[in-house]
């Protein structure tokens, strides 16, 4: 049992204000029904160091069906660890019920390790971690010092079992635990250390640079979809050129993405703009959807081409190295870069230009051009039509861009055929009535 540092509100720069109110909501039932509950990882991190966090997630002691009986609008995902999902609104605050520390080698007797392959040396990944534990527990299963620190509502107190706060104040990226083993047990660590080093400005531990140096050839390994999923946070953050040159110095990137090992300099101007885009909204705009991100790294390397089609007429898939890239996001690629050029042409004809704002990557396009920044006039220009549009659509909802399928209130109204009267049949020409003459 490991005595945790206790620093108490006059010790730390947290704030109740600071925390989104329906995270506090969560906390503050979970605590009346005698449960623990704290903020934990990367929020209770950036709000230390006076950056705003981009989610609000809580561990507690309650077991996920627990959490569920408290909360009406509580949804239990996950197959590996069962998760609670609170919904207000758009928004989700994530439960996890603390997790039990898993050995670093599995054993037989462990229930969520596996027994070694027949020759095999070292730790495995882990496949399984579904048990549940105790505070202390959780945070040292945690990756990284500065990511296991919790906050305490109800002591406003923050809570630091690992190190982490002098790791902070140290600005180093330092695992918890010997990082040559975590890392082969999550090789994607790998990755979110140089990116987390990168978007903090804080330098990787020796040890960790040391470990990545030894095992980055585990990465390849990692599951692709895992993978891409951190491409899109990275492209989201608003630190994605920084992030992605860090993971170029950490060699990680010639053996995800080799085409971007050695791009070509376009690519870290397109990188600086999304990152400039980024940073003018507190949080991550729905605008930028994995269409217009991934237009960002497969733009200026020339991957956007018009390549083969199938049978069906849909664009085979792309692979950015290891990473299979969805073939709806290919084709809305395709459908952004036809439509924004267009969107900069002047003497666009009248109906054209009416027709256009209800096509569906025309936001896509709208927010492509946006991000590139060489033409405001007409971004301002087709923000306004788009805006009248949904004014005379209120059925899209305010926000909504276009879709596919929605009517062109602009366009003139199709001229309705007039139904063609049926001629009556004559009476006495064998028409109900008029029979055969019965004179004869």
């Amino acid at each position: 049992m490991t005595d945790p540092v206790v620093v108490s509100r006059e010790g730390h720069p947290i704030s109740r204000r600071q925390i989104d109110p329906d995270a506090l909501k969560v906390l503050y039932r979970l605590n009346e029904r005698e449960h623990t509950a704290y903020l934990v990882g990367g929020s209770v991190r950036d709000l230390i160091l006076g950056r705003r966090p981009k989610d609000f997630d809580i561990g507690t002691d309650a077991h996920p069906y627990q959490i569920k009986k408290l909360f009406r609008n509580c949804w239990i995902i996950g197959r590996r660890f069962r998760l609670a999902h609170i919904k207000f609104g758009q928004k989700t605050i994530e439960v996890a019920t603390f997790r039990r520390n898993v050995p670093d080698v599995p054993t037989s007797d462990a229930p969520e390790g596996g027994e070694p392959a027949a020759g095999a040396a070292g730790p495995l990944p882990i496949h399984r971690d579904n048990t549940f534990g105790t505070p202390e527990e959780d945070a040292f299963r945690r990756d990284f010092t500065i990511n296991a620190l919790f906050y305490d509502v109800a002591t406003r107190s923050v809570i630091d079992y690992v190190g982490g706060l002098e790791d902070l104040q140290a600005r180093t990226i330092r695992s918890i635990g010997d990082p040559r083993v975590r890392f082969v047990e999550d090789p994607v660590r790998m990755l979110r250390a140089a990116v987390l080093g990168a978007r903090l400005g804080f330098d990787m531990d020796a040890l960790v640079i040391e470990a990545i140096a030894e095992h980055r050839g585990l990465i390849a390994e990692a599951s692709p979809a895992r993978l891409l999923e951190e491409y899109f946070k990275i492209l989201r953050s608003g630190g994605a050129e920084a992030s992605f040159r860090a993971l170029g110095r950490a060699r990680l990137l010639e053996l995800v993405s080799p085409e971007l090992d050695s791009p070509p300099p376009a690519i870290w101007d397109s990188l600086a703009k999304l990152d400039r885009y980024r940073q003018r909204f507190p949080d991550a705009p729905p605008e930028l959807t994995n269409a217009v991100l991934m237009s960002a790294l497969l733009g200026p390397i020339g991957a956007l081409e018009r390549g083969p089609r199938d049978s069906s007429g849909r664009p085979e898939r792309i692979h950015l190295g290891i990473l299979p890239i969805a073939r709806r996001d290919i084709e809305r690629l395709h459908q952004m870069m036809t439509i924004a050029p267009r969107l900069v042409e002047p003497g666009l004809p009248p109906r054209l230009a009416r027709s256009v704002p209800l096509r569906p990557a025309f936001a896509d396009a709208l927010t492509w051009l946006d991000i590139a920044g060489h033409a405001p006039d007409a971004v301002g220009r087709w923000k306004d039509a788009a805006a009248r549009q949904v004014r005379h659509a209120p059925d899209r909802g305010p926000g909504r861009p276009p879709q596919e399928g929605d009517v062109d209130e602009f366009a003139p109204r199709p001229r309705r055929r007039r139904r063609r009267r049926r001629r009556r049949g004559r009476r006495g020409n064998g028409s109900a009535g008029g029979g055969t003459n019965s004179a004869n």
